[in-house]
This record gives structure tokens, C-alpha cells and sequence, in this order.
């Protein structure tokens, strides 16, 4: 599943990042590489997606969603 597709308060490892040198360089930038945690503070429909991770606050446009596979953790 991809970055999007989760819930509000769930966890996750990321699994993938994939597209262009320039969007997986700006995303490995920020922090987020495959077997990063991630929490997801928000998730609205339209909406970038904020999430926790390394303690850090991030948002995340949908369309870079689409190219950040993740795996959810189970709690």
C-alpha cells in the first residue's frame, strides 16, 4: 500500500520509495528511507498527509504518496 492509503493514528515501515533521482533524493532528504517508522497524524481527503517520523513533523502532497510504498505495523 502506499503512504496514502493509511489511517489516522496508525503505524507503518517504509518499504519503497519510487520515481525520479530528484523526487527519491528530496525524499530521502527529509528522512524518509526504506525501514523508517512513520505515524500518521492526519490523513483528510485532499489534503497533504502529516506524519511523525525521526522525530520530526512532515507533510506529504498526494501525488508523493503515490511513489512511497509502506507496510503497516500491527500494533
Amino acid at each position: 500500500m502506499n503512504l496514502g492509503e493509511l489511517k489516522e493514528n496508525t503505524e507503518a515501515v517504509v518499504s519503497g520509495i519510487s520515481g525520479d533521482a530528484r523526487f527519491i533524493s528530496r525524499i530521502t532528504s527529509i528522512g524518509l528511507t526504506p525501514g523508517c517508522r512513520v505515524q500518521i497524524i492526519k490523513n483528510d481527503k485532499n489534503r497533504p498527509v502529516l506524519l511523525y517520523s525521526r522525530d520530526t513533523m512532515i507533510a506529504v502532497n498526494r501525488k508523493e504518496c503515490a511513489g512511497i510504498t509502506v507496510t503497516e505495523v500491527r500494533k
